[in-house]
């Protein structure tokens, strides 16, 4: 009777074990196959780091394909903290160049976070303080593209054309309102690190910025130019409380010049 009860007591934990090892087998199985792609993304965004490459703004043009809204190349700087060996000296140095407290840039390199922007010191830089901070070469410090809007012409059209901000974004005017399509995509510049933030050996991997669309107007720029300077000479000479002018091709409805003082 004892013999039967330790056997029956044997079958079950058998059992129960087999049942175990099954469970844990089609577990693995779901996993691998079925839950494979994200928890790889995860397992991707827990030691991969992008630094940023943002996009041009597409151009604005005159009816005759000369350029109204440019963009030039400047540079920006970004920390990763971490690999950052020596804060202190790191600090000091880069407050020097950019003309910042001690103390702000050191908030800077010490931040706990996987990537710091100095913003709005860092934004933007010459191409001869860049070089200053290029020649430091330190671990965790990078100097990355950023593009910047330029006005060829300066104030000309500039209250239909409006601005836009720090970070590209239109605020005013055509910037604005078409700011949907002048809008690239950015790109950037993917490396792998460990959970100190200390660079793997892995190859980076770069993806390229698309430009935003270029924006064709109907004005005349060389119409544009001597509206507005009439309009100068009518303002000096009358000194009138505002003008306008508006030099419109009667046959289409197209705006060819438009300014106001």
């Amino acid at each position: 009777m004892f013999w039967q009860d330790k056997q029956i007591r044997i079958r079950y934990v058998v059992l129960f074990i087999t049942i175990l090892m099954l469970a844990i087998i089609l577990k693995v199985f779901y996993i691998q196959v079925f839950q494979y792609k994200k928890l790889n993304s995860l397992a991707s965004d827990l030691w991969s780091r992008n630094l940023p490459i943002t996009s041009d703004r597409g151009k604005i043009l005159d009816r005759n394909g000369k350029v109204l809204a440019d963009n030039i190349t400047t540079t920006s700087l970004y920390l990763v903290p971490n690999q950052i060996v020596n804060k202190e000296e790191v600090a000091k140095k880069l407050s020097e160049i950019l003309n910042v407290s001690y103390e702000d840039m050191l908030k800077h390199v010490s931040k706990k976070t996987s990537l710091e922007r100095v913003h709005p010191e860092g934004r933007q830089l010459s191409f001869e303080v860049a070089d200053q901070i290029n020649a430091l070469n330190y671990d965790g410090v990078y100097l990355l593209k950023e593009s910047k809007r330029y006005y060829p012409y300066g104030n000309l059209l500039s209250q239909t054309l409006g601005f836009v901000g720090i970070d590209n974004q239109g605020l005013a005017g055509l910037e604005l309102k078409y700011n949907d399509y002048l809008t690239g995509v950015n790109g950037s510049i993917k490396y792998y690190s460990d959970a100190k933030g200390n660079k793997l050996s892995k190859a980076q991997e770069y993806i390229n910025s698309v430009s935003g669309l270029d924006l064709t107007l109907t004005i005349d720029l060389d119409l544009q130019q001597a509206v507005e300077r009439e309009l100068d000479n009518a303002v000096l000479k009358y000194n009138p409380d505002s003008a306008l002018a508006l030099a419109m091709d009667p046959n289409t409805g197209e705006i060819l010049a438009i300014s106001s003082r």
